[in-house]
């Protein structure tokens, strides 16, 4: 059922978000109001499991809140997602460590995906774990994160071990921040306040209740959040993101055509009929690609929260219309930008600011067309 009866934003946490923008990009971190209202509101914790102390909310509120965000600051809302999506990974760790961590004060998981480091089996019985080593890049929110979801290769004796099909068998963990050294290297000219640090482990050992396994057959907590495939999820978070940083631009980007003229026409730009045309193209193209991006997804999650598990077809719906909203993102972006005049290519305006994030965030790799 679609997500219609409430704003998934209050105006006053959008005006909060908006005011310290600026402030973040410039000192390259959210700032401390910013990290103050996603503790406040407990968006961090929205997709852990109530039983550890998280909010679990349906899929479909949490992606329209993500765009929510993202449309007012664009790194506040990467930061809120992929946190927020690595605590979703508490649905997946045995539960009395899930409440542990998810009900810590100011909790925040960052992490990884990209297998860039070696877990080595240390120990047996009781005392069975793993000696984890390697860097992992990319993790937004790293100068807050109190925990790190990161995935590693498994080996034993130096080697690695191997799956059926005659591949290294990878595994996820979750380790403290204090066992994680931040290595400074987010440079990107865009969603500079997601700070999106590399981070490295040298021969940290972990028990085995710290690794897990990201998939519904492996979650241990109830609720149909578990049972949505990851891939899924990631998806159309990150093309939620997306979209709503589009959305800002073509905001900012209408008021900024208003303001020019056509040099050779002699007229007010917005009266140019094929520049008037092309802006409310973009407009109705983003918004067609969205509302049907939102059908595939409530639809989506109903069937899971029916206990019907989502077929190919389905994961593959879900895929096509994130990728078919971030393509309708990408045009609205790209061919309203030169429009926008020299005021959009300075580096202190807000709208400059939204172009910046929106090229760096929507170089996700998933995001490819």
């Amino acid at each position: 059922m679609p997500q219609t009866s409430a704003p998934p934003l209050l105006a006053r946490d959008a005006r909060r978000i908006e005011r310290y923008a600026a402030m973040a990009d410039t000192a390259r971190f959210l700032h401390p109001i910013q990290q103050a209202l996603l503790h406040r509101r407990g968006w961090l914790r929205m997709l852990a499991p109530r039983a550890s102390g998280g909010a679990e909310l349906p899929l479909p509120q949490a992606v329209r809140l993500e765009e929510a965000v993202a449309a007012v600051d664009g790194s506040m809302g990467w930061v809120l997602t992929l946190c927020a999506g690595a605590g979703w990974f508490a649905g997946f760790l045995p539960p009395a460590l899930a409440r542990d961590i998810i009900g810590g004060k100011r909790v925040c998981l960052g992490g990884s995906g990209a297998p860039t480091g070696y877990a080595d089996l240390d120990g047996d019985g009781e005392a069975a774990g793993f000696r984890i080593t390697g860097r992992w890049d990319y993790a937004s929110g790293a100068p807050i994160a109190t925990h790190f979801t990161l995935n590693a290769i498994l080996r034993e004796d130096g080697q690695p071990l191997l799956d059926e099909q005659g591949a290294p068998r990878i595994r996820a963990f979750l380790v403290p921040a204090e066992l994680v050294q931040i290595v400074p290297s987010w440079a990107s000219i865009g969603m500079r306040a997601s700070a999106s640090h590399s981070y490295r482990i040298d021969g940290v050992w972990v028990s085995k209740e710290h690794g897990f396994t990201i998939s519904p057959a492996s979650a241990t907590a109830d609720g149909p959040l578990y049972r949505f495939p990851f891939y899924s999820l990631a998806f159309v978070t990150l093309a939620a993101n997306v979209a709503g940083m589009a959305s800002h631009f073509m905001q900012l980007a209408r008021p900024c055509i208003g303001r020019r003229r056509h040099a050779l026409k002699n007229m007010p730009l917005l009266e140019v009929p094929e520049v008037a045309a092309l802006l409310c193209d973009k407009e109705l193209a983003h918004a067609n690609a969205r509302g049907h991006f939102y059908d595939v997804l409530d639809r989506s999650w109903a069937l899971v929260e029916n206990c019907t598990p989502l077929t190919a077809d389905d994961m593959e719906a879900l895929q096509a219309s994130s990728l078919a909203l971030v393509a309708a993102s990408r045009a609205a972006v790209d061919e309203l930008y030169p429009y926008c005049g020299l005021y959009a290519a300075h580096e202190d305006s807000a709208i400059n600011r939204v172009w910046r994030d929106f090229h760096t965030a929507s170089q996700h790799s998933l995001l490819l067309p």
